[in-house]
């Protein structure tokens, strides 16, 4: 993008239709560059379009609530096939949630950028690969590859959805920044729906108790579900057309958290050491402490991303660089107490796809304090710790591929 924006510096229509296609990635790029282009009238024209506080909300045309409604009306009736067709729930749901959500949100985006079905070709390929397959594993509740399986797919349509997000240009690095940003921006729109969803519910199912109807039944398989698979559709509909609207809570939710989650790292590590716990030895405090990791991990790229605009060396930059030493210190504890379980118990699907996470995540984590640690030295600017993050992103894909697709074969469907 950031080339496009500025071999088309001087063609208005050209950087309109830019800005049409991909209005996140457009504004954070223009954004970016913007100090080196403000001799430019045009791009002081530009700056001021993208930067303008509107008081009015866009809703979009009446076409973006067409296809909204069938898009959700497709993923409704995806979601209903179990009832449809009398098929067990138990095995339709952890296998396809993933597909009620992410492939709807990914065609919005290509049928906005009107991507062609060439381009899409990939993805659409993945999609349907990774739908046969999935439903084709065997159906043993016990089977450790299977549950992996079923919680990484939905990784991996995230990652489709970031390819399209991008036009389908997989070396774009500036288009996976704008998805980080997006990516934040929406869940917040998408948490205050779910929120106003709620509440509606309950006021409504309360209201007609009140003159004695029971709709709880009825409202929820109907309403309800098809309210659930249209939130994100809408959620991102609204944060693409409007991004000014919850563009400024990410940033303050980074500020305010990462500096607690700092402290609450260091004392949670002595905490370890005075209560005699350890992850060498109890399995289950070495889940919760990997769930901590990539909690505190997704954290800190939030928060970079979300901190792009900001001086090399402010106060954030100090306390996302210590945030990234900790974390490392504590990944390095995860991935040694893995390795220790491996050596003592054997190999299982699940320490595999444990310790394949793990080696990933420490390696990223060192990328990351590096430019980090360079940036508050000034070697280094935060737009390249943003891009060490996005050019790693890939990897996890693969890796998750990975865990679903072979894993269930090496390890014999067990």
């Amino acid at each position: 993008m950031k080339e496009l924006i500025l071999s088309h510096l001087d063609q208005p229509v050209e950087l309109e239709k830019l800005y049409r296609k991909n209005k996140s990635e457009f504004k954070s790029t223009f954004n970016f560059i913007y100090p080196e282009l403000q001799e430019n009238e045009l791009a002081r024209f530009w700056y001021a379009r993208l930067n303008y506080e509107s008081e009015s909300v866009g809703w979009g045309k009446s076409s973006d609530w067409a296809f909204i409604l069938i898009a959700a009306g497709i993923a409704y009736l995806i979601a209903k096939l179990p009832a449809i067709f009398d098929w067990d729930e138990d095995f339709f749901f952890p296998r396809n949630l993933g597909f009620i959500v992410f492939p709807f949100v990914s065609a919005y985006f290509a049928w906005k950028q009107k991507l062609t079905l060439k381009s899409l070709s990939i993805p659409l390929g993945i999609l349907l690969i990774a739908g046969i397959y999935i439903n084709l594993l065997p159906n043993n509740e016990e089977s450790d590859t299977l549950v992996l399986a079923c919680i990484h797919l939905p990784l991996l349509l995230w990652g489709i959805l970031g390819f399209v997000f991008g036009g389908t240009h997989p070396k774009n690095l500036d288009s996976r920044l704008a998805f980080l940003n997006f990516n934040g921006d929406s869940v917040i729109m998408g948490a205050v729906l779910g929120l106003s969803g709620m509440i509606l519910s309950g006021i409504t199912i309360g209201l007609f108790s009140l003159i004695g109807l029971k709709i709880e039944e009825f409202y929820f398989e109907y309403i309800g579900l098809f309210g659930l698979v249209a939130a994100p559709l809408i959620a991102t509909h609204l944060t693409y057309t409007n991004p000014q609207l919850v563009n400024k809570v990410p940033p303050i939710v980074a500020k305010i958290f990462s500096p607690l989650v700092l402290v609450m790292l260091v004392i949670y590590l002595g905490a370890i050491v005075y209560s005699g716990k350890d992850p060498y030895n109890d399995r289950e405090f070495l889940l919760l402490f990997n769930m901590l990791l990539i909690g505190v991990m997704a954290l800190i790229f939030f928060s970079v991303a979300e901190s792009l605009e900001e001086e090399k060396r402010s106060v954030g930059t100090w306390v996302l660089s210590a945030l990234s030493v900790v974390t490392v210190v504590v990944n390095g504890i995860a991935l040694s107490a893995i390795v220790f379980r491996i050596s003592e118990f054997g190999i299982t699907p699940n320490r595999m796809a444990v310790l394949g996470i793990n080696i990933l995540m420490l390696i990223h984590l060192v990328l990351v304090c590096i430019k980090l640690i360079g940036t508050i030295h000034g070697k280094s600017e935060i737009k390249e710790v943003g891009i060490t993050i996005v050019r790693f992103l890939p990897v996890y894909v693969l890796w998750t591929a990975i865990v679903i697709f072979l894993f269930p074969v090496l390890f014999g469907f067990s």
